[in-house]
């Protein structure tokens, strides 16, 4: 560095110029200025490496430069050694706190001056390195951060197609093509966004609800596709499916699943209490259950089983409102009959008759 460096002398007189031009210009590439307002004026475009600047000057002294170049970005990280024939521990303290680095008395000595340069710019190869090192680090932590965030997306989307694929895994137990849980996701996102769920949490339940009975598997096909009515020995076997759910999806720290888990467990509950598996009532059933509940309950209702026909919506509605207040949170009720044109657009998009659940992957995020 020390034969690239640039050195700006600041001094009003010659002989020193002289002098340090001697001392220093077989090393370095040395400018020089005979006054402040040249000095200020030449240094940004030179861009020194460093600075030695006079203090007792006519016009504007040392000092004075020394603050301006500090005010200034371009020129603020140049260091500035002082030259002087001040020697008083006051002068110096001063010159420490307008930014100086270091003080050369004179008359000078060549050796003195050669090391104290040597020094500084020794320093200040040592911060550009240091500057390098800490630019080249931080483009590896965005190297690996973006890895990192790769990763996370591909097991994020890893993670909701296994609940997608498990989700259909239970609807085909008792629904041929697995459309329902699409279609009751969306219908639950929409009842959630409109009764002030935030948008996040409103993509978490969209992404959850396909899992809402995945304890199917546990349930015997005798009793899931029964054509008649349940004995109360197949009810208490039919109840168990909840419990059968949150035991399948587990605990887990992750917001999607542990979400998933508690519709899966509360989604038949009811708000008077007359729900399963716990007996819950009004608020303290989990209003991602009760949301799912409605959405559930509705696509049931329109959708044929093998234990009854396709209702038609509007009798599948008249049905939902006469149960608020008794399976149904009464508020959501309202808020779901709000946007049932939105409901239908969802059930008209993913029919039985026109969709298909491989080419609608995408269709629960």
């Amino acid at each position: 560095m020390e034969h690239e460096a640039k050195i700006f002398v600041v001094d009003d007189t010659e002989t020193n110029i002289d002098v340090l031009l001697e001392t220093l210009g077989e090393q370095y590439d040395v400018s020089v200025a005979l006054d402040g307002e040249s000095a200020l004026e030449d240094i940004p475009t030179t861009k020194p490496d460093l600075i030695l600047l006079d203090i007792m000057m006519p016009g504007i002294d040392g000092y004075e430069v020394c603050r301006q170049l500090k005010q200034d970005p371009a020129t603020r990280d140049i260091p500035v050694i002082f030259i002087t024939a001040k020697q008083e521990s006051e002068d110096q303290t001063q010159g420490f706190r307008v930014g100086a680095v270091d003080y050369i008395t004179k008359p000078f000595s060549p050796p003195v001056v050669q090391a104290r340069v040597k020094t500084h710019l020794n320093l200040v190869r040592a911060r550009q390195q240091l500057a390098n090192q800490n630019v080249i680090l931080e483009e590896r932590v965005k190297e690996r951060t973006l890895a990192l965030d790769e990763k996370n997306q591909e097991l994020e989307a890893t993670r909701l197609e296994i609940i997608r694929r498990l989700g259909r895994a239970a609807e085909y137990k008792d629904n041929e093509t697995g459309l329902h849980v699409i279609r009751m996701s969306h219908y639950s996102k929409i009842v959630a966004l409109k009764s002030g769920m935030a948008e996040d949490q409103a993509e978490l339940l969209l992404n959850a609800a396909p899992m809402h009975d995945i304890g199917k598997i546990g349930t015997p096909d005798s009793i899931l596709l029964k054509p008649g009515k349940l004995s109360n020995e197949e009810w208490e076997i039919m109840r168990q499916h909840p419990g059968i759910g949150a035991g399948i999806i587990g605990r887990h720290e992750s917001p999607l699943l542990s979400m998933a888990r508690v519709v899966a467990l509360t989604h038949h509950e009811k708000w008077n209490g007359g729900g399963y598996p716990r007996g819950l009532e009004g608020d303290k059933i989990p209003i991602e259950g009760r949301i799912v509940a409605i959405a559930d309950v509705f696509d049931a209702l329109t959708t044929a089983r093998p234990y009854k026909p396709e209702w038609p919506v509007e009798k599948a509605l008249e049905m939902i409102k006469s149960e608020a207040g008794t399976h149904f949170d009464p508020t959501l009720v309202t808020v779901f009959l709000t946007c049932i044109d939105e409901m239908l657009e969802v059930r008209q998009k993913w029919s039985e008759q026109g969709g298909s659940f491989d080419s609608l992957s995408d269709g629960v995020r």
